[in-house]
């Protein structure tokens, strides 16, 4: 067997130049284009946040009045699409019903295969604004409830919410989302980005590229992570349990999620600004039980794996006091998610080398097919 240097996972590995993000190591930070994300989300809206990735700088008071009205007016499903998620089962996860209809939007586009870079703007922001209708219904038809139409008079995340629970939200409810959202927008190439770079890259169209991404963002080592949150909470029960459950997980040699980051080493810089949001929303639906939980399982782990959470830690908690149900919360990740994937595959297509990676084989040498 021929004896090469493997980088399993491809860590450590540089496939590309990226001007959409980076993390920067002297400030533990992540910059989109340059800005770190904790000022961003301390006073920057969606839309901007989403102007800023596609564009690379923050918008004119023009410019995103613009991007406001139009996606505002692109936010309501089409018919076919609507039947497409009637169609699924109640027992696919909420997932598959994000990746199917994102199938359908693109099928319904006449220029689907157009990959201009205008075009693909038109294209992106129409997913950012349908999006959020997508995950509302899903999780509304699951509970029997009938679908909202998307209102015009609310902004991006004030209209997510109405979408999914039927009234306006609390503004403290709206601000924490909306940090949730700017926080989740964009990560450099991980692996959602990178399968969607490595789609773009064939030359196929933008939608198959948001599609293959959202597959491998349902996994539970990506996006699946937020989800696995509250079930690890839910099979603790109550505070007291933390450190007697830590403990058989451990020695079970589990995987304990919501903690660890392959690119931060001394904790993500996005906790901070999440925890804080978290919170907040603990705080405003009285649930001390779960902040004593969380606090009590992130101090077990740094005296045990010295390993700090990660975004999806206080994630989980902060969608589930919200009402979101458990299996909601990575699609979540995609409508926030899906202005950086695009963002990425117009860079990739800008400057495009078919991403076509070698192996090294080790399989069975060269014999004869019997006879």
């Amino acid at each position: 067997m021929e004896e090469r240097e493997i980088y399993k996972g491809l860590a450590g590995v540089p496939v590309d130049y990226t001007a959409v993000s980076k993390v920067d190591p002297e400030s533990n930070s992540l910059l989109y284009r340059g800005y770190p994300v904790q000022d961003l989300a301390a006073t920057k809206s969606v839309e901007e946040v989403a102007w800023l990735l596609w564009y690379g700088e923050l918008p004119t008071p023009e410019q995103l009045d613009g991007l406001v009205e139009t996606e505002r007016s692109a936010r309501a499903l089409a018919p076919n699409v609507r039947r497409a998620i009637d169609d699924l089962p109640m027992t696919s996860h909420p997932m598959d019903v994000v990746r199917t209809a994102v199938s359908v939007i693109g099928a319904n586009d006449p220029d689907a295969e157009d990959n201009d870079p205008e075009q693909n703007l038109r294209k992106a922001k129409h997913l950012f604004a349908q999006i959020p209708a997508i995950v509302a219904y899903d999780q509304r038809r699951r509970h029997g409830l009938p679908l909202i139409e998307p209102r015009d008079d609310l902004d991006y995340p004030q209209n997510f919410l109405y979408m999914t629970f039927g009234e306006e939200a609390n503004p403290e409810v709206v601000d924490a989302f909306r940090v949730s959202m700017v926080l989740y927008a964009e990560h450099s190439f991980n692996a959602s980005t990178f399968t969607a770079r490595v789609i773009a890259s064939t030359l196929s169209d933008l939608h198959s590229s948001v599609v293959g991404a959202i597959g491998a963002l349902k996994g539970p080592l990506h996006g699946g992570a937020n989800e696995a949150v509250m079930e690890t909470f839910g099979q603790i029960g109550t505070p007291d349990k933390v450190e007697e459950w830590l403990d058989d997980a451990l020695a079970r040699k589990a995987k304990i999620m919501g903690f660890g980051h392959r690119v931060y080493k001394n904790g993500d810089s996005r906790v901070p600004t999440m925890r804080a949001a978290m919170e907040r929303m603990l705080d405003h639906y009285d649930r001390p039980d779960l902040l004593e939980m969380y606090e009590r399982m992130e101090k077990a782990m740094g005296e045990q794996k010295n390993i700090k959470p990660n975004l999806d830690y206080p994630a989980g908690p902060t969608y589930h006091v919200m009402g979101f149900d458990t299996e909601t919360f990575t699609p979540i990740f995609v409508a926030a998610r899906v202005t950086g994937w695009t963002a990425h595959i117009m860079e990739q297509l800008a400057s495009n080398a078919l991403i076509r990676p070698l192996s090294v084989y080790n399989g069975i040498e060269r014999r004869a097919v019997p006879e």
